[in-house]
């Protein structure tokens, strides 16, 4: 890679790694239907006002289908059940759990796609288990709700089926039109659910700016960079943004919201990171 595709990439991490600071500081006064919802609408907004200013047309009657699935599969559910386990969790610890999305993505590929899962890639799943198995262990005095981690782990679930399914059957749908249809899709179909989960107060200043961060640079910007990276670098290094997301979880939870970083999250990251990597690795 060049210098400017590193930095993308080192870009890309540290704006996504920073989502789950932000769904920390909005959920909880949001709600996380809410949460999702404004993400969702305010990144997909701001990339169709974007597209039709540069003239690109996502073409909605020919793959609104697939906007609509992927959408939910990438957008709709994960964004949901992140927001809710920001309401228990970490941003660090959830940053990690998000890196067993290759994991994921390796079993919907060997189900769906018939592909081959080596010795290698069997040893980076176990290794991931038990990183995930080292990194959600309680502190001695301290409680983990499971049903967070639950939700964490289901959201990366959803990622690993969204990207085995977009290879098998949504592979001709154009990059850019996948990434704005897909947030205007989901943003619409979470609309009905709002008033399951109302907001428990008004928005202070620091959560508005925290959710227009959520959905414009940790949305907008960043799928724009990630689209560009794939176009540039290719799919398979483009991934490689998953190792160094929960670098940055991590270091921005502990900065900007006093979180600890124990040696069992240290430790279990790396095993996660270093499953990921043998996952990923062909």
């Amino acid at each position: 890679m060049t210098l400017r595709d590193s930095t993308r990439l080192v870009l890309l991490a540290a704006i996504w790694g920073a989502s789950f600071l932000f769904n920390r500081i909005t959920a909880p006064l949001l709600g996380p239907v809410l949460t999702a919802e404004l993400r969702t609408l305010i990144a997909g907004i701001a990339l169709a006002i974007w597209f039709a200013a540069t003239g690109f047309n996502p073409e909605w009657r020919r793959w609104g289908r697939q906007y609509v699935i992927v959408g939910m599969l990438t957008s709709g559910l994960p964004f949901l059940l992140w927001a809710y386990a920001a309401l228990s969790l970490t941003a660090g610890l959830m940053s990690v759990l998000n890196a067993t999305s290759p994991m994921w993505g390796a079993l919907w590929s060997a189900l769906l796609l018939g592909e081959r899962l080596n010795a290698r890639r069997v040893l980076g799943l176990v290794i991931g288990v038990v990183g995930v198995a080292l990194v959600t262990r309680p502190e001695p005095g301290a409680t983990l709700v499971y049903p967070a981690i639950i939700a964490a782990l289901a959201a990366a679930f959803c990622y690993g089926l969204a990207g085995a399914y977009m290879k098998r059957w949504a592979s001709g749908v154009p990059s850019r039109g996948m990434a704005v249809g897909t947030q205007l899709a989901a943003g619409v179909l979470l609309i009905p659910f709002i008033a399951l989960w109302p907001p428990a107060a008004a928005p202070t200043p620091l959560v508005a700016a925290s959710m227009l961060a959520l959905g414009l640079v940790c949305g907008a910007v960043a799928y724009l960079l990630y689209f560009r990276l794939v176009t540039d670098i290719g799919p398979t290094r483009a991934l490689t943004v998953t190792y160094l997301i929960p670098i940055f979880g991590v270091c921005w939870g502990a900065l900007f919201l006093g979180e600890t970083i124990s040696l069992s999250m240290l430790a279990g990251a790396a095993l996660v990171v270093l499953g990921t990597v043998c996952v990923l690795r062909r």
